[in-house]
């Protein structure tokens, strides 16, 4: 698309300022969060609840009940709790493809509110449950509310910021997955002290309130311009856009998104057009980045935590007191990548994250491999030990805090071109999704087997992941979201695949603009004609 750049091949900036409106907004927004974290946190402490084990899984409640000459790694493998956990999952893999058409054709703010709606039914649903069956229809109800506002809040957010506050703004999604996942192991934790099924209920039904106010939110949200524009609404999107950018002079950001869509409207099929070849690099990141946020362990960790955390000798108190601090540090840590992600770039802390994670969980493998071995049995555990395992994990959870957590959402959101950009996102979330769903469903079979092993597998994973950022993620900060596919022309590696897709205005970036990755294209003289900015190449 046309950008904003000067003749030299350097950006130019969109004039424009963070308004009190575009931070109000984009907070308000991110709140489509809380519903994902909040059902992450809640499942994970609801399963560590005794009166909800005794009511829907009695052999996983007898088997935990067990002395400590019982095999520790195995005392929570279960299908039907494993299916408890991930049918959510399943459901939102799903739902976020049909979520795409909506986001397309309806805007990206009726897809927040059909994701608030069908969370709170599923929510009130589990809430009431007295059978196995009722969960399952809640938590999928649950999935697909999940799977529409994962859909649309990161293109929302992307959309919404300006580009050099695009990382900040849109780590608030990320942050306000953490918080959901705080407020809900707080309420876990205090609700496992009431009798009888009092507790569980309420800390199920209690997921209708970050529903609603997700769903109240989303009608008071303004549509984005890029949205507007992709659906015809042109004299409509340039008022709104100077009101986000609080500024008159949105010329030149307004012709670049007419440009967008335009591209989009030709677009008559998405999905079609999706795989042609010069999408093959933000397609390989759309899929792998999720691949590997699941391979990081990180859901794993935090859905089971209080589990985890009775398997390795705690208490019913004391696990979901862990999951607390666990969820308190995660909420801290995501400030990080909001002062961070537009200061140092996405490159840096992907990999800083990954480095710190691999640490992290080679050590909590050591600790629990030296107290368990391999047959699972151990006395009680020191409490000092215990504290041990826990500060790893807990450094962990950091790391992830403000690398993958939000650079998953992030990266894949604000690489796509206007004209596929709802099918694209429908894409990573929907293997988000399904990823999540896969790790949810194998993690406990996957530590009855593999023991603490399975942290040693996290952290060979780590290790690919971070060494695929290094060769392969080209640096987007700082870069306007519709002159994106610039950091793939220039590229060593994805540059092959875009030799059809023409540079935004005809002019190349310059080297300083894109230091991060190597520049495989050759160097070409300029035209002598000052009125023609596309640089002249001779064959080779």
């Amino acid at each position: 698309m046309a950008g904003s750049r000067n003749q030299t091949g350097d950006y130019k900036d969109y004039p424009g300022k963070l308004t009190f409106f575009v931070s109000f907004t984009c907070v308000v927004a991110a709140m489509g969060g809380l519903i994902f974290g909040y059902d992450i946190g809640i499942s994970g402490g609801v399963s560590a609840m005794d009166s909800f084990l005794k009511k829907f899984f009695p052999k996983v409640y007898r088997n935990q009940m067990a002395d400590s000459s019982t095999n520790q790694y195995c005392k929570y493998e279960n299908t039907l709790l494993n299916m408890f956990t991930s049918a959510m999952y399943l459901a939102a893999s799903l739902s976020s493809l049909a979520a795409s058409v909506v986001t397309r054709k309806l805007g990206r703010k009726l897809s927040m509110f059909f994701g608030g709606i069908l969370f709170c039914v599923g929510a009130i649903i589990n809430g009431l449950a007295q059978t196995f069956w009722m969960l399952i229809v809640g938590r999928t109800l649950l999935g697909f509310g999940v799977g529409f506002a994962n859909q649309s809040v990161p293109l929302y957010l992307s959309e919404m910021a300006p580009y050099k506050y695009r990382g900040s703004l849109n780590t608030g999604f990320q942050l306000s997955i953490t918080v959901g996942i705080l407020v809900a192991n707080v309420f876990n934790y205090f609700n496992n002290s009431l009798n009888g099924n009092s507790g569980w209920r309420l800390s199920l039904g209690s997921a209708a309130i970050p529903a609603l106010a997700v769903t109240v939110a989303s009608m008071i949200l303004p549509e984005t311009a890029n949205s507007m524009i992709e659906r015809g609404k042109i004299d409509e999107a340039r008022t709104k856009l100077v009101r986000i950018r609080g500024v008159n002079e949105v010329d030149e950001e307004f012709n670049d998104l007419i440009n967008a869509g335009e591209e989009s409207r030709k677009i008559k099929h998405q999905w079609r057009n999706l795989w042609q070849k010069k999408y093959v690099p933000q397609l390989v990141m759309a899929i792998l980045i999720p691949f590997f946020q699941q391979l990081t362990g990180i859901n794993a960790i935090v859905f089971y935590a209080p589990v985890f955390f009775k398997t390795i000798g705690f208490g019913s108190d004391a696990s979901l007191m862990s999951a607390v601090i666990i969820g308190t540090v995660n909420v801290l840590a995501s400030f990080v990548s909001i002062y961070g992600l537009d200061k140092w770039g996405r490159r840096f802390l992907f990999l800083q994250g990954g480095t710190q994670m691999l640490i992290c969980q080679v050590a909590v493998a050591a600790f629990i491999g030296i107290k368990f071995g391999v047959n699972g049995h151990a006395d009680d555990i020191p409490k000092w030990y215990a504290i041990i395992v826990v500060f790893f994990i807990c450094i962990n959870v950091a790391g992830f805090a403000w690398s993958w957590g939000p650079l998953g959402w992030l990266v894949p959101s604000e690489i796509f071109p206007l004209e596929i950009r709802s099918a694209a996102q429908s894409i990573n979330v929907s293997f988000n999704m399904f990823f999540t769903f896969m790790a949810s469903q194998t993690f406990l079979t996957m530590l009855c087997h593999l023991k603490f092993g399975l942290f040693l597998f996290f952290a060979y994973w780590v290790v690919v992941m971070t060494m695929f950022v290094y060769m392969f993620l080209p640096e987007t900060k700082n870069i306007p979201i519709e002159e994106m596919a610039i950091v793939w022309k220039k590229h060593w590696f994805w540059s092959r695949f875009m030799v059809d897709v023409d540079y935004p205005n005809g002019v190349e970036l310059s080297d300083s603009d894109n230091n991060n990755v190597s520049d495989a294209r050759p160097t070409c003289e300029s035209s002598n004609n000052v009125s023609d900015a596309r640089p002249t190449c001779e064959s080779a």
